[in-house]
């Protein structure tokens, strides 16, 4: 019940958060306009935009698959879809995305899933998923840097330092066991030292991560082939990811810019925003999206641009995978209503 609160208390913030964004990018916009915007854009370009995202949830589970499958575990890619689902909803509403994993976890333990398996495929699809995107952010940088001001150039260093850091310390997690135990016992001197609350239960914590971390330096060496293919899926994860803007592009007609330089402008704009830690990086994403693209649509629909953009990339699918967990949550709690059943038959 606790974390259900909490949940809520998360998404009335993200709603605000929503809200507050909107109301300060669109309060000078004219309506009419706006609208008239939008109504020029061709519908199929849109639809090419969905199907992107789409296409990329898949790439995403077709890794997760790929692991679970690897480690012994039943399941589908179906399974897997659902959980990747869930885990965006999640971490869209929490901040600094904390709450997608956990909740992944959960559902794939319903499934039937062993906790040890389903933490190392995520472990795994989150490594795959920083590299690349701290990789193509840095290529990107280097040939448009000019389409970024002097602030969202700082955001874009404290994005890619804090990734990195993430990155660095999720791969001495896997392959030094010395070295991260060694961050963990001064993680837990410092917390001492700071008085934290619930201090044992964070020591549990970091040494349960410490032990997942270590778990998959033997799988990453048992299954190099897989590693490989799980690099070149995240690869085409990212250029998914990041092609929603391309579609609008050709949404609106405009053909001067081609594939390869609007996903590499996106990439920079998903690190730029990356190490702010509000829910679904609300706000900085359409602030970021209007300043760099603004190169790309002009400043007569750069707004529209931003609105049919972050629609199609990231509001619609909170959306529907906010129907994915409301319908698994029903489900789980029928399920459990008759197991309950069954067992008070049997006694």
């Amino acid at each position: 019940m606790s974390k259900t609160k909490k949940y809520i208390r998360n998404f009335l913030l993200f709603a605000i958060l929503v809200w507050l964004t909107f109301y300060i990018l669109l309060k000078d916009q004219d309506m009419g306009d706006l609208l008239a915007v939008l109504g020029t854009v061709k519908i199929p370009f849109v639809l090419a935009g969905i199907v992107c995202m789409l296409a990329y949830f898949l790439c995403e589970s077709l890794n997760m698959k790929r692991t679970l499958i690897a480690l012994g575990e039943k399941t589908d890619l179906v399974k897997c879809y659902k959980y990747t689902l869930i885990g965006f909803f999640y971490s869209s509403i929490t901040p600094a995305a904390t709450g997608g994993q956990p909740m992944q976890i959960y559902y794939m333990h319903r499934d039937g899933i062993k906790a040890a398996s389903s933490t190392l495929a995520l472990v795994m699809n989150l490594f795959s998923f920083q590299v690349m995107s701290i990789s193509m952010a840095l290529i990107s940088m280097i040939f448009f840097n000019g389409y970024l001001d002097t602030a969202l150039k700082i955001f874009f260093v404290i994005g890619i330092t804090l990734n990195s850091m993430a990155l660095a310390l999720l791969i001495i997690g896997i392959f030094s066991k010395k070295l991260s135990t060694g961050l963990v016992k001064i993680a837990i001197r410092i917390m001492r030292k700071l008085k934290i609350r619930k201090l044992k239960e964070r020591e549990k914590a970091l040494a349960g991560s410490l032990l997942k971390y270590n778990g998959s330096a033997k799988y990453i060496r048992a299954n190099r082939k897989i590693i490989l293919r799980q690099f070149i899926t995240a690869f085409f994860e990212q250029v998914l990811f990041y092609s929603a803007p391309y579609c609008v592009c050709l949404a609106f007609g405009i053909t001067s810019y081609n594939v390869i330089q609007v996903v590499a402008l996106q990439s920079i704009v998903y690190a730029t925003v990356s190490g702010i830690p509000s829910p679904g990086a609300v706000g900085v994403s359409e602030g970021a999206f209007v300043s760099i693209f603004s190169h790309v649509f002009g400043n007569e629909i750069i707004k529209g641009a931003m609105l049919l953009n972050r629609g199609i990339s990231f509001y619609l699918f909170v959306f529907i995978c906010a129907i994915v967990v409301l319908v698994n949550t029903f489900k789980a709690k029928k399920e459990e209503k008759e197991e309950q059943i069954k067992k008070e038959e049997i006694s």
